[in-house]
């Protein structure tokens, strides 16, 4: 039986050979920073992880949002800003429509909502999806190049990693992969997306022949609007672990890539969504300041762009390529987090399968 552990404490080891005059960079007392004993959440020390990688690489991670992440996150707030006046979204949600009511659902605020969100999320996607294929799969290669844990966990090793940008050639050759990858995730996301709305419909059709009433159905549409939303973020949260393992190891792509994933987020679901929701809620809070502050004020103006409100909506464009570049630090140091604790469950059972073959 194991003793039980300390409580968890704080501990700040010195940073060797800094002379007592210069100024410790924040990556480094982050990353020195240690949590002691048990009890540590593995969402904390990803989040620490990926705040330290982050303020380590900081020159090398701002260049990466500015040069390939910045023409992505530009294109994803311009297709949000065209999309409610494009024919597209209209043929899109008209369709959306017509199959709710052939499938038998209720009209409700809920279906209603979800049928734009679904119109606006297919548009998006689609006018977006060049700059997702090439921007940002290379800012998705480049970061995890610089991640990369070939030199196990020296930080001098890993700090030598972020004084530079990666050679070309070894983000250009993980790209293939990562392409293959995020189109299997495409089509991923669309299969979870039909699936649960075939269980809605069965859950509706059933209430509908048990004549339900009002509120059986509200508590349906309820109950459908959670499970809808963590199906659909346990799905991506599986997607961005699979990019990030085909950039990682070599030889995944497609399918092996999503399978490694899915192995390695087993039992850790619950974490992975925490981790993964600061980033995700800092990039949506970026779209919704675009809106307020770019698209807004560009319709009140009559639809000019003044200088003002474009420097507005680069600047904005800018906060959201660092986001994403967050997000895919965040997910390189769970997909380590992952490996790690794989590797001491085999080094858990080393001793047990020794102790069989003695006997």
């Amino acid at each position: 039986m194991k003793a039980m552990s300390a409580p968890a404490s704080i501990q700040l080891s010195p940073v060797a050979d800094a002379p007592s005059s210069s100024c410790v960079p924040l990556g480094e007392i982050l990353y020195q920073c240690k949590i002691s004993g048990g009890g540590a959440s593995g969402e904390g020390d990803a989040g620490r992880a990926s705040v330290s990688a982050f303020f380590d690489g900081y020159h090398r991670f701002s260049s990466v949002a500015a040069l390939l992440a910045l023409p992505f996150s530009a294109a994803v707030l311009a297709s949000e800003a065209a999309a409610p006046s494009s024919s597209a979204l209209r043929a899109v949600a008209a369709r959306l429509r017509a199959v709710f009511a052939a499938s038998g659902f209720p009209p409700s605020p809920f279906f209603a909502l979800l049928e734009a969100k679904l119109s606006q999320t297919v548009v998006t996607f689609a006018l977006a999806l060049p700059f997702a294929l090439t921007f940002l799969l290379l800012a998705k290669a480049t970061v995890a190049a610089m991640l990369r844990d070939d030199d196990g966990d020296h930080p001098a090793a890993r700090r030598r990693k972020l004084d530079a940008l990666p050679p070309c050639g070894a983000v250009l050759r993980a790209y293939p992969a990562l392409v293959a990858t995020h189109l299997l995730n495409a089509f991923l996301v669309l299969s979870v997306n039909a699936a649960v709305f075939s269980l809605l419909l069965l859950a509706f059709g059933a209430a509908d022949l048990l004549g339900a009433g009002t509120w059986t159905t509200a508590a349906l549409s309820a109950g459908g609007a959670v499970a809808y939303s963590l199906a659909v973020g346990v799905a991506t949260v599986v997607c961005n672990l699979a990019v990030v393992v085909a950039a990682m190891e070599r030889g995944r792509a497609g399918h092996g890539a999503v399978l490694r994933a899915c192995v390695l987020v087993r039992g850790r679901v619950s974490t992975a969504l925490a981790v993964a929701l600061p980033t995700n809620l800092g990039m949506a809070a970026a779209e919704a300041l675009f809106q307020l502050r770019v698209v807004a004020r560009r319709r009140s103006a009559g639809g000019r762009l003044e200088p003002a409100v474009a420097g507005e909506a680069f600047s904005i464009a800018y906060i959201h390529a660092i986001c994403v570049v967050l997000e895919i630090i965040v997910s390189c140091m769970f997909y380590r987090s992952c490996r790690r604790r794989e590797a001491d469950e085999l080094r858990e059972l080393e001793p047990e399968e020794k102790g069989e073959f003695q006997a």
